[in-house]
């Protein structure tokens, strides 16, 4: 007997969750809010404030918690997002730090709520995976040495040799 189940990732924050699924609607084209829940009488949060948004990036579905201070994100989860072109990559990164986000290495950011995001380009992907030993060891050299990727310098890494 087969079992459906959804798995949603589930994001916490300290009263910005609307906020911030509508700055992540914003920046990903075909995306939207798809429910606001508000807390009732029996709380935690005051009555009629945001509990819960429902948003879809793409194809996959997240819910937004309004939870409170006791968590914080970590690096220990991030969301990947896999891009085609270096504007793509720009425009993302662009977008993801702008208002007090922070740059990471290696194509990793932190957005200005503290979520962990990785800006990957597909030929990053494809400069990685293979047999060539060699090719993968340069492009990886490449990329230690770079916060937000640049595709040339990763394509001129893998052709190196």
């Amino acid at each position: 007997m087969a079992v459906t189940q959804t798995i949603r990732p589930m994001l916490w924050f300290d009263g910005k969750a609307e906020e911030a699924a509508r700055f992540y609607v914003s920046i990903f084209p075909g995306s939207k809010i798809l429910e606001v829940a508000r807390y009732g009488e029996t709380g935690p949060g005051p009555k009629g404030s945001v509990m819960t948004v429902s948003f879809r990036l793409g194809d996959q579905e997240y819910v937004a918690l309004n939870g409170g201070p006791q968590f914080k994100f970590t690096e220990a989860i991030s969301l990947a997002i896999e891009v085609e072109s270096q504007e793509e990559v720009d425009r993302l990164w662009s977008a993801l730090t702008a208002g007090g986000g922070q740059e990471g290495v290696c194509g990793w950011l932190k957005d200005r709520y503290g979520l962990s995001w990785q800006v990957t380009p597909s030929a990053l992907i494809r400069a990685i995976n293979g047999p060539d030993q060699k090719k993968v060891d340069r492009v990886m050299t490449a990329m230690m040495d770079m916060k937000k990727i640049n595709i040339a310098r990763i394509e001129a890494a893998a052709r190196a040799g």
